[in-house]
């Protein structure tokens, strides 16, 4: 009897150049999660799948997850030929990978969304998942940086409602605007946000997000530092 491999090869097709390749995914089975840090970061027993979230284009490095609409503009095209295509050197990602490699895959993914104008709710979501990638390798430097950029894109996508038509609902959009407020220290943005879910207490299914909010909410009012 054959042994299951926890990694298998997924048949992908670059949506830009149309290229076949394969990309390294995670079967569930192998999925062990530990816990949740309170901006969502996943910590896993042993194999990780946040590795394998990005699939690269070997031939254009054309960077994308599962989740990319697979349309482009003319003009978004035009710039992904001019600036990523034009300039890569066809290599694979297709193999095992360690962190280091996968923050590569994930910061050409940033490039390319950024390049295409994607929503900032994406954007948002990448630069979070670098900073988790970062926060595995306690690198604290790096990850309050792509926590940083996480968080302005988070905030931009609130304003002008970019998140609605997403997986990520309103509720989660304002909660991870307070904990990462409160993760690069501005206290007063983060208690303003976090007040924002618990007045939603009675009108969300997301009762979890409410009760992490008043949690951390309660934690920064007990911090010897906010005492006087």
């Amino acid at each position: 009897m054959n042994k299951i491999e926890p990694l298998f090869d997924k048949q992908c097709t670059c949506l830009l150049c149309h290229t076949k390749f394969t990309s390294k995914k995670l079967r569930s089975r192998f999925v062990k999660l530990i816990k949740l840090d309170t901006d969502f970061f996943p910590v896993y027993a042993e194999h990780n799948p946040l590795l394998y979230y990005i699939n690269v284009c070997p031939s254009c490095g054309f960077s994308y997850s599962d989740d990319t609409i697979p349309y482009f503009s003319s003009e978004s095209k035009m710039t992904l030929v001019e600036k990523v295509c034009s300039q890569w050197i066809p290599q694979s990602f297709g193999q095992e990978r360690s962190i280091e490699d996968s923050i590569k895959t994930y910061k050409l993914a940033a490039y390319c969304a950024s390049l295409r104008k994607e929503k900032h709710i994406t954007l948002a979501g990448l630069y979070l998942r670098i900073a988790w990638h970062y926060r595995m390798l306690n690198n604290s430097e790096q990850e309050i940086r792509f926590i940083a950029l996480a968080l302005s894109e988070y905030e931009t996508s609130y304003s002008i409602g970019d998140y609605q038509g997403t997986q990520i609902s309103e509720l989660r959009t304002i909660y991870l605007i307070a904990d990462l407020s409160k993760r690069t220290n501005n206290l007063e943005k983060a208690t303003k946000f976090y007040s924002k879910v618990i007045e939603q207490q009675s009108r969300t299914v997301e009762t979890q997000i409410v009760k992490l909010a008043k949690e951390s909410w309660q934690e920064m009012r007990d911090s010897p530092k906010n005492l006087i």
